[in-house]
């Protein structure tokens, strides 16, 4: 089925696929088509009405308006018994929200909003009780009431699950056809079919049929001498009927042509970023988790920083008030960026899932999610910015003057910018989550070592202008030096460019080094997202 619908990721494919006499083009056929995980992949921060909306609005041709759009989402979400649940969020898998047969309900409801032609299903009710099986199947049914094809790979169904389809094709454990063909009422046809086999023991009243077709074919039950499933079916009138039928769909109707899309995806690019922006923001939003953990542990580390360096910006008569004014930056730089960039990982690689499974759908392509991803973090991360920035400003006792608080901040958002986009490339660029840690590990220590922190003279300025440049670079305009005094000025600048070998000249060369920090990590994290893919099926 993975290789049908496209989806197969690992080993490799050989042959050819044609539908309606027409090959197969990937890209033509994800349109028209649905494909539902056994694992049911959703953001857990969405409504189930906002998972809908956001898969219908991205797969659904942009002439639909959002009335008709409306519509017909209610009446998917009617159809799928999801009515009643459409304010609910989502959840994760076994925790809050949805439970496993609504979640699976929701995969095919997501599925079905960008009205496919056929729909594919794997293991529809794996690991769900009897009555989630049943509700499923249920639903199964009335999709394909309507009119829709829809096919799906079973394992061990029970005998009201089983004989809700209508047609069966069993392979045995090479791949080799055994039967293809109708089911009949209670399975009558395919019964019919096995016990017509010379050696085939009868079904007994009240046995499942399923059951009893895999007892009949199984490995041990082919090493009976004279039977020989595939050849036995490759005999029958069912295989010559199957093989009409094969010859007469495999020719193109009489002047028909092959189905084509204008462009890629249904939505132009502009509309995907938007659409999927719309979405991080929710998700975003809701995520108190991550969103306030962040904002907490902010305004912990401010108030920590602000009462052990408590009124140190205009001291300045000792060496030690600077070593210890630039410490205190130095130390919040790396406190609050590497609490950015671990926080961001769990939340991208989390993204990252959802991300494989609605690009392989044909939902947006890689440059739309990546710009939501990044654009989301600027306002949090400014907000971030202003309750640690107005705290141990005011706290530490700098002198407030505009420039130089614009300075303080202009350098602490970048700074927590290039830190937070750097985390989601270590997750873009990485498999899993450990080798993520242990890639993210090394460049704080690296980064840590090089800095310039523990350097003194000209060799330390460079480490601190390419990465730690912002503790640098606030120091002469946070330490409060004004014309009145200018000697005392003097002799900070001179120490700072003896000392540290860092110009205050080039204060715009680091704020430009920081900025293309930023930029570069984010291009990167795009980049891996658009090219690297460690999804294996």
């Amino acid at each position: 089925m993975d290789v049908l619908a496209g989806r197969k990721t690992g080993g490799y494919t050989e042959g050819t696929i044609n539908i309606s006499g027409y090959q197969k083009k990937q890209e033509t056929f994800c349109r028209v088509f649905g494909y539902c995980e056994q694992s049911d992949i959703h953001s857990p921060h969405l409504t189930v009405l906002e998972s809908l909306v956001f898969s219908a609005w991205l797969r659904l041709p942009s002439e639909i308006d959002s009335i008709k759009r409306k519509i017909f989402v209610d009446d998917v979400m009617e159809l799928l018994e999801l009515t009643s649940l459409q304010a609910t969020h989502v959840g994760h898998g076994g925790g809050n929200g949805l439970s496993n047969e609504q979640r699976r309900r929701l995969t095919i409801a997501v599925e079905l909003v960008a009205n496919p032609s056929i729909i594919f299903m794997d293991e529809p009710t794996s690991g769900l009780d009897a009555r989630a099986a049943s509700i499923v199947m249920r639903t199964m049914r009335n999709l394909a009431d309507t009119g829709k094809t829809v096919v799906c790979t079973i394992h061990q169904p029970s005998i009201d699950i089983f004989e809700t389809f209508d047609e069966l094709l069993l392979l045995n454990r090479g791949g080799e056809e055994i039967y293809v063909g109708p089911l009949g009422e209670c399975s009558s046809q395919m019964i019919r079919y096995f016990e017509e086999i010379e050696g085939v023991k009868r079904i007994k009243d009240g046995y499942n049929p399923a059951t009893w077709m895999l007892e009949v074919t199984s490995t041990i039950q082919e090493q009976e001498p004279g039977i020989d499933l595939p050849a036995i079916y490759k005999d029958s009138e069912l295989y010559q009927r199957n093989q009409n039928l094969i010859r007469g769909i495999s020719m193109p109707p009489p002047y028909s042509t092959d189905l084509h899309f204008p462009n890629k995806y249904a939505q132009s690019f502009f509309k995907q970023c938007v659409i999927c922006f719309w979405k991080q923001n929710l998700s975003y939003w809701r995520n108190i988790h991550y969103t306030g953990g962040r904002y907490f542990i902010t305004i912990v580390i401010a108030l920590l920083f602000g009462t052990v360096f408590w009124n140190l910006g205009m001291k300045r008569s000792k060496r030690q008030d600077l070593f210890n004014a630039m410490g205190s930056m130095y130390s919040a730089i790396l406190m609050l960026g590497i609490q950015n960039a671990s926080g961001i990982q769990p939340v991208v690689a989390m993204e990252r899932i959802i991300f494989y499974k609605e690009r392989t759908a044909g939902m947006y392509s890689a440059l739309p999610y990546t710009f939501a991803q990044v654009a989301i973090e600027l306002p949090y991360i400014f907000i971030q910015t202003l309750i640690y920035g107005a705290l141990v400003y005011t706290m530490i006792g700098f002198e407030w003057m505009a420039t130089k608080f614009f300075w303080y901040l202009f350098f602490m958002y970048f700074t927590l910018l290039y830190f937070t986009f750097f985390g989601m490339m270590s997750v873009g660029l990485a498999p899993d989550g450990t080798i993520t840690a242990i890639f993210a590990s090394f460049f704080y220590g690296f980064w840590n070592l090089f800095s310039g922190g523990f350097l003194s003279g000209r060799g330390g300025a460079t480490g601190y202008a390419q990465l730690l440049g912002p503790c640098m670079a606030w120091v002469p305009h946070s330490l409060g030096m004004s014309k009145r005094n200018w000697k005392l000025v003097r002799t900070v600048a001179e120490f700072l460019r003896s000392y540290y070998g860092f110009r205050h000249e080039l204060l715009g060369v680091v704020a430009a080094v920081i900025m293309a920090f930023a930029v570069a990590f984010a291009f990167i994290f795009g980049f891996s997202v658009k090219y690297i893919n460690f999804q294996r099926k």
